[in-house]
């Protein structure tokens, strides 16, 4: 099955700022607002708003293509809440096969995941107290327990959480048939509470605080030890090193361990296996760059490092390529991804952009907000030049005026491959002369640049785009905030679209 961007009569609307714009097709707009979606509060859009339209959407699209998505999702763009809901949604919809047996078994990669879904089967089916877990889907349940047989006891007892549903209970709901008498023992430790605390940095750190110390330096002086041995032992997972590098430098800890802290973070191999969105070497590098310890400018390079590694495989453009990198910076963009994030769309639309430059030689940068304006860093640096856009952002206004990076193009007269806008897609103009991005780009393919090609990597999902997304407009539309949405390009230089990497995905 192959899908188009959008239908040949798609209608005319007005997107959230009362622009004018155009309709997604179902396919296409699922996409993106699942592969933006941290089910959270956005400028434009509620939570609740969010998970109602991806209810709606799921219903009007074909369950292989939600479940192809879901697996998308999870396996390429890393993300571990949203795919749970298609489950739960195809679930309430899909009968017959075992569709959805298998595309649980595939989504749920953690224990948490087992709980976390069956707290949002509950919740979508409005049920509380004592028959939270009644009646679950028969597929549901069969996935379930297939996602069971995948985890050893170190993985149940280090997720084996309190919260609405634990796995005990979830144990006893889809009833997993061991594999052996090594997993009957463990399910029979999980049901009793006996499973043996496992080894973590949580646990490590824990121990220490519950121990009395006579004064305060005894204290840190413990912490720091724990530290360095976590460090060593090499059972510090990435994810926790980078969440965690203000608290080591913090504690003090060795030049050693530092040393040894930077070579982790700065590995191609460690880096590829922890696919972190690119967004959180942002955030631990601002964490970083705040303190005071002589290990800050050695930990920012490591990242540099970290960040570059992230992207080896991006397919950047070589110097008979005219690339333009366009970041909004209007206000709608400053808003965090998450409740529980300092990261706002505003940073992931410049790391993103800053990671297309590098890999790219013949590019020209800028940001866009009342007004376009271009701005000449050098490639290498991916996170310093995120933050030299931030400190200049004020620069350009807060308005959404995308159009004026296709005016000036036009105007220059000057010729231009590629043009990659990072945004909300929510664009309007606030200067009230008629202009759109729609006008503008039509006037330049005519008059300057007949095969130039505009990329819209959409960054929050809202359903609409500010101009008809099709081949012959030389339009396409990306969603996503991980750096795998770059290889959507090699799909659409090849005449697919962006849908094509996930129909190719087997269930």
């Amino acid at each position: 099955m192959r899908f188009n961007f959008f239908s040949r009569n798609s209608a005319p609307t007005v997107n959230h700022e009362g622009a004018a714009a155009f309709t997604l097709t179902p396919q296409m707009e699922l996409y993106a607002a699942v592969a933006t979606a941290a089910l959270s509060d956005h400028f434009y859009e509620n939570a609740d708003t969010r998970l109602a339209r991806l209810r709606e959407l799921v219903s009007k699209n074909e369950p292989l293509f939600v479940a192809q998505l879901a697996v998308y999702a999870r396996e390429s763009l890393h993300l571990r809440t949203v795919p749970l809901v298609l489950c739960v949604e195809l679930a309430r919809l899909h009968r017959g096969d075992n569709l959805l047996s298998r595309l649980v078994a595939r989504v749920v990669q953690r224990p948490d995941e087992i709980t976390e879904l069956l707290a949002y089967y509950a919740q979508a089916n409005g049920r509380s107290g004592t028959k939270i877990l009644n009646r679950v889907s028969k597929q549901l349940q069969k996935g379930l327990a297939m996602s069971f047989n995948t985890f050893d006891g170190y993985q149940l007892a280090k997720y084996d959480r309190d919260g609405a549903v634990r796995l005990r209970d979830a144990l006893f709901l889809v009833h997993p048939t061991a594999r052996d008498a090594a997993q009957q023992a463990l399910f029979d430790q999980l049901v009793r509470g006996e499973l043996p605390t496992p080894y973590t940095w949580e646990t490590e750190l824990s121990a220490v605080g519950q121990v009395a110390y006579a004064t305060p330096a005894e204290r840190a002086a413990a912490v720091a030890r724990t530290w360095e041995t976590l460090i060593a032992s090499g059972k510090l997972g990435y994810m926790a090193l980078l969440r965690n590098l203000r608290n080591i430098l913090e504690a003090n800890v060795s030049a050693t361990a530092i040393t040894q802290v930077c070579a982790t973070l700065a590995n191609r191999a460690a880096v590829a296996r922890s696919k972190q969105l690119p967004f959180r070497f942002l955030a631990a590098f601002r964490e970083v760059k705040a303190l005071s310890s002589g290990h800050v400018a050695a930990v920012l390079t490591a990242l540099e490092a970290a960040i570059a590694h992230s992207a080896a495989n991006l397919r950047g453009f070589g110097p008979e390529t005219r690339v333009v990198v366009a970041c909004d910076v209007s206000s709608s963009m400053q808003q965090p991804i998450s409740a529980r994030s300092k990261v706002l769309l505003y940073d992931v639309s410049l790391v993103l952009g800053m990671l297309l430059q590098s890999r790219s030689q013949n590019v020209t940068a800028g940001m866009f907000g009342d007004t376009w304006k271009r701005i000449s860093l050098p490639r290498g640096p991916v996170l310093r030049n995120v933050e030299e856009f931030y400190r200049r952002e004020g620069e350009v206004g807060y308005s959404t005026n995308g159009y004026l990076v296709i005016k000036d193009l036009r105007q220059r007269r000057e010729v231009v491959d590629k043009v990659m806008m990072f945004t909300d897609v929510q664009l309007w103009n606030s200067r009230g002369d008629g202009g759109t991005l729609a006008q503008e780009w039509a006037e330049y393919r005519r008059t300057v640049a007949p095969n130039a090609r505009l990329y819209l990597f959409d960054l929050a999902g809202h359903g609409t785009a500010p101009l008809e997304v099709r081949p012959e407009t030389g339009v396409a539309l990306i969603a996503g905030w991980s750096d795998k949405i770059f290889d959507v390009l090699t799909a659409l230089d090849n005449g697919g679209s962006a849908l094509s990497e996930i129909e190719k995905i087997e269930l």
